[in-house]
Protein backbone atom coordinates (compact mmCIF):
# COMPACT_ATOMS: atom_id res chain seq x y z
CA UNK A 1 0.00 0.00 0.00
CA UNK A 2 1.56 3.31 -1.21
CA UNK A 3 1.64 6.65 1.02
CA UNK A 4 -1.37 8.42 -0.24
CA UNK A 5 -3.51 5.01 -0.09
CA UNK A 6 -2.64 4.73 3.82
CA UNK A 7 -3.37 8.30 4.61
CA UNK A 8 -6.74 8.08 2.40
CA UNK A 9 -7.70 4.88 3.69
CA UNK A 10 -7.48 6.07 7.22
CA UNK A 11 -9.19 9.49 6.56
CA UNK A 12 -12.38 7.57 5.08
CA UNK A 13 -12.19 5.43 8.72
CA UNK A 14 -11.43 7.75 10.79
CA UNK A 15 -14.11 10.13 9.10
CA UNK A 16 -11.13 12.89 9.76
CA UNK A 17 -9.70 15.62 6.94
CA UNK A 18 -6.32 14.35 5.09
CA UNK A 19 -4.66 16.52 6.95
CA UNK A 20 -5.77 15.28 10.20
CA UNK A 21 -5.19 11.70 9.43
CA UNK A 22 -1.70 12.07 8.53
CA UNK A 23 -1.26 13.27 12.12
CA UNK A 24 -3.34 10.76 13.77
CA UNK A 25 -1.08 8.05 11.38
CA UNK A 26 2.30 9.92 12.79
CA UNK A 27 0.77 10.03 16.48
CA UNK A 28 -0.54 6.01 16.51
CA UNK A 29 2.77 4.73 15.09
CA UNK A 30 5.05 6.86 17.42
CA UNK A 31 2.65 5.51 20.05
CA UNK A 32 2.90 2.38 18.56
CA UNK A 33 6.22 1.96 18.53
CA UNK A 34 6.12 2.63 22.42
CA UNK A 35 4.65 -0.72 22.97
CA UNK A 36 6.90 -2.50 20.22
CA UNK A 37 10.68 -3.68 20.95
CA UNK A 38 13.05 -2.31 18.49
CA UNK A 39 13.14 -5.33 16.65
CA UNK A 40 9.44 -5.70 16.22
CA UNK A 41 9.33 -1.90 15.35
CA UNK A 42 11.91 -1.81 12.37
CA UNK A 43 10.28 -5.61 10.86
CA UNK A 44 6.84 -3.40 11.02
CA UNK A 45 8.37 -0.26 9.46
CA UNK A 46 10.37 -2.15 6.90
CA UNK A 47 6.52 -3.15 5.51
CA UNK A 48 5.46 0.67 5.52
CA UNK A 49 6.01 3.54 2.54
CA UNK A 50 9.22 5.29 3.80
CA UNK A 51 6.98 7.98 4.99
CA UNK A 52 5.40 6.41 7.54
CA UNK A 53 8.28 4.61 8.43
CA UNK A 54 10.04 7.29 10.79
CA UNK A 55 7.40 7.40 13.32
CA UNK A 56 7.87 3.87 14.15
CA UNK A 57 11.60 3.90 15.48
CA UNK A 58 11.28 2.67 18.16
CA UNK A 59 12.43 5.26 21.23
CA UNK A 60 13.60 2.17 23.16
CA UNK A 61 15.00 -0.95 22.81
CA UNK A 62 12.24 -1.88 25.53
CA UNK A 63 8.45 -2.01 24.87
CA UNK A 64 6.25 -0.23 27.27
CA UNK A 65 2.78 -1.96 29.00
CA UNK A 66 0.24 0.19 29.41
CA UNK A 67 -3.38 -0.03 28.13
CA UNK A 68 -5.83 1.17 25.28
CA UNK A 69 -7.24 4.06 27.20
CA UNK A 70 -3.13 5.19 27.69
CA UNK A 71 -2.96 4.34 23.97
CA UNK A 72 -5.67 6.66 23.01
CA UNK A 73 -4.32 9.43 25.45
CA UNK A 74 -1.45 9.72 23.46
CA UNK A 75 -2.59 9.41 20.32
CA UNK A 76 -4.92 12.24 21.31
CA UNK A 77 -2.43 14.41 22.69
CA UNK A 78 0.02 14.22 19.58
CA UNK A 79 -2.38 14.33 17.24
CA UNK A 80 -4.62 17.16 18.49
CA UNK A 81 -7.76 14.71 18.09
CA UNK A 82 -10.28 14.77 20.76
CA UNK A 83 -9.92 11.60 22.84
CA UNK A 84 -13.53 10.49 20.87
CA UNK A 85 -11.63 11.28 17.29
CA UNK A 86 -8.68 9.77 18.83
CA UNK A 87 -10.13 6.18 19.97
CA UNK A 88 -12.19 5.77 16.39
CA UNK A 89 -8.46 6.92 14.63
CA UNK A 90 -6.76 4.06 16.73
CA UNK A 91 -9.22 1.74 14.98
CA UNK A 92 -8.88 3.05 11.75
CA UNK A 93 -5.06 3.43 11.54
CA UNK A 94 -4.59 0.03 12.95
CA UNK A 95 -7.00 -1.91 10.77
CA UNK A 96 -5.13 0.61 7.34
CA UNK A 97 -1.93 -0.81 9.32
CA UNK A 98 -2.77 -4.15 9.41
CA UNK A 99 -4.45 -4.52 5.69
CA UNK A 100 -1.35 -2.91 4.74
CA UNK A 101 1.33 -5.69 5.76
CA UNK A 102 0.90 -9.66 6.11
CA UNK A 103 -1.03 -11.08 8.74
CA UNK A 104 2.46 -12.76 9.77
CA UNK A 105 3.91 -8.88 10.32
CA UNK A 106 1.29 -7.95 11.53
CA UNK A 107 0.74 -11.09 14.73
CA UNK A 108 3.36 -9.93 16.77
CA UNK A 109 2.99 -6.24 17.36
CA UNK A 110 1.81 -6.41 20.94
CA UNK A 111 -1.56 -4.41 20.94
CA UNK A 112 -2.69 -7.58 19.27
CA UNK A 113 -1.96 -9.51 21.84
CA UNK A 114 -5.11 -7.97 24.15
CA UNK A 115 -8.57 -8.20 23.32
CA UNK A 116 -9.22 -4.58 23.97
CA UNK A 117 -6.67 -4.13 21.63
CA UNK A 118 -7.54 -7.06 19.00
CA UNK A 119 -10.83 -5.12 18.97
CA UNK A 120 -9.78 -1.88 17.54
CA UNK A 121 -8.57 -3.77 14.55
CA UNK A 122 -11.91 -6.08 13.92
CA UNK A 123 -14.11 -3.34 12.35
CA UNK A 124 -13.39 -2.10 9.05
CA UNK A 125 -14.52 0.51 7.03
Amino acid sequence: MDYETFIGTVSRRSRVPRDAAEALTRATLETLAERLTGGEADALASRLPKPLRAPLAAPAPEAEGFGLDEFVDRVSRRSGLSPHEARQGVRAELSTLHDAVHDDEFRPVPAQRRPAFGERVEARD
